[in-house]
């Protein structure tokens, strides 16, 4: 089976629940890096001649439309991570609702094609909000890839599935996508992603990505543009975020090159189309519209 590679595209400020990180209304004043390093990745996942998951924020995308007209023009997928980075359950329903929306017409204007795939910010969907798969319905969302199966600072979901699943709403049905987790003793342990990918050396990564293949489930990675970028500024937070935030920054590009030398990856897309039995994947093309969109400091 193959894996599922992804990237979550923001920027080096976008750090949630933290007092020193920026609000809306301020991100463009922000000095951003986004531009350079996901440029960098997008020159890794050539050089390995692969497809990869592309999450673009749509604050990113409407202030960088080129870069996500540069992964699509190179082949690679391109999904939403919402508009505005907030956490889902912070959100009321129709607020998230909105936020989800804006940020798919954006993607979609960008790049020509329906985008189909979310991931919420810090994978903060849970329990308490049984409104949120709904919501990505009514925005016309296909696959989520939000559900954290264990628990997490950011919320998560313990004891919820560990494989990919439908979830039906009147809205219409939705394929959810779980990140990838490995019991170990019993507890359900991330490898694939984010701080857990900088932390854990890529000999464990790559034995547990081996384990839940063989248990017949999908990996799912995901990186963020800022973590193959050592020397990008910090922001101030407490101790142990901190380490969480930034720890062996430097060893997230050498993990990519070997994961994607070990592994096989594709895109959420492609996965879908390769196991019709998941979901019926409708056409991509778009008549051309006019951009609705968010003010920049409110929503």
């Amino acid at each position: 089976m193959k894996c599922i590679f992804s990237v979550d595209v923001e920027d080096w400020f976008h750090i949630l629940d933290v007092s020193s990180a920026p609000a809306l209304a301020d991100w463009h004043s922000m000095p951003s890096l986004v531009e350079k390093n996901f440029l960098r990745l997008l020159d890794i996942f050539s050089d390995a001649g692969v497809s990869v998951t592309c999450f673009f924020l749509g604050w990113v995308a409407r202030k960088f439309p080129h870069l996500a007209q540069e992964a699509h023009r190179r082949g690679h997928e391109i999904a939403s991570h919402g508009y505005s980075h907030q956490l889902v359950y912070k959100m009321a329903p129709h607020t998230f609702g909105e936020d989800a929306l804006v940020s798919k017409r954006i993607l979609e204007d960008a790049v020509g094609t329906r985008i189909h795939g979310y991931r919420a910010a810090g994978f903060s969907v849970t329990h308490s909000t049984d409104w949120y798969f709904e919501k990505l319905a009514e925005a016309g969302y296909r696959y989520d890839s939000s559900v954290f199966p264990a628990s997490r600072g950011h919320g998560g979901m313990p004891n919820g599935h560990c494989d990919s699943y439908r979830v039906s709403s009147p809205s219409g049905d939705l394929l959810v996508f779980p990140i990838s987790v490995k019991r170990v003793f019993g507890r359900p342990i991330c490898f694939f992603g984010g701080g857990y990918l900088r932390l854990f050396p890529y000999s464990l990564i790559k034995r547990a990505t081996t384990c839940v293949l063989k248990e017949g489930r999908v990996v799912t990675f995901y990186v963020h543009p800022r973590e193959i970028d050592p020397d990008h500024p910090r922001l101030p937070m407490p101790l142990v975020r901190r380490f969480k935030s930034y720890v062996n920054l430097r060893t997230t590009k050498p993990k990519i090159q070997r994961l994607l030398a070990d592994f096989e990856v594709t895109t959420f897309r492609d996965f879908i189309a390769e196991h019709p039995d998941l979901m019926d994947f409708p056409g991509s093309s778009l008549p051309e519209r006019r951009l609705v969109g968010l003010e920049t400091g409110t929503h």
